[in-house]
């Protein structure tokens, strides 16, 4: 079982940045790829951004290319994604995802999740 637990998220004004974190205290990470995805009220959840199980290999949405960055410790056991030039409409809730194998931007895919964290931008 993989037990995720994500942190970092806040309220911030439009053009600001976060960086969130994933980590697990249960199975080492490297063996997953790790994904972020979104949900904003009223819609469906939504792929954000992913990352090979050693880091070489990084996917994201157009929505977020260019200003978010998604990146890796295995050491540490902590996934990171950094967004710049936050907009109001990434304001949903974020949450870590883990699956093994392949990629996947679908999130029914993935097998492990954790409880989120809610991401505010102000206009």
């Amino acid at each position: 079982q993989v037990q995720l637990v994500e942190s970092g998220g806040g309220l911030v004004q439009a053009g600001g940045s976060l960086r969130l974190s994933c980590t697990t205290s249960g199975r080492t990470l490297s063996s997953y790829i790790m994904g972020w995805f979104r949900q904003a009220p009223g819609k469906v959840r939504e792929f954000v951004s992913a990352i090979r199980e050693s880091g070489d290999i990084t996917y994201y949405a157009g929505t977020v290319k260019g200003r978010f960055t998604i990146s890796r410790d295995n050491a540490k056991n902590t996934v990171y994604l950094q967004m710049n030039s936050l907009k109001p409409e990434d304001t949903a809730v974020y949450s870590c995802a883990a699956r093994r194998l392949s990629y996947s931007s679908d999130y029914y895919d993935y097998d492990y999740w954790g409880q989120g964290t809610q991401v505010t931008v102000a206009s």
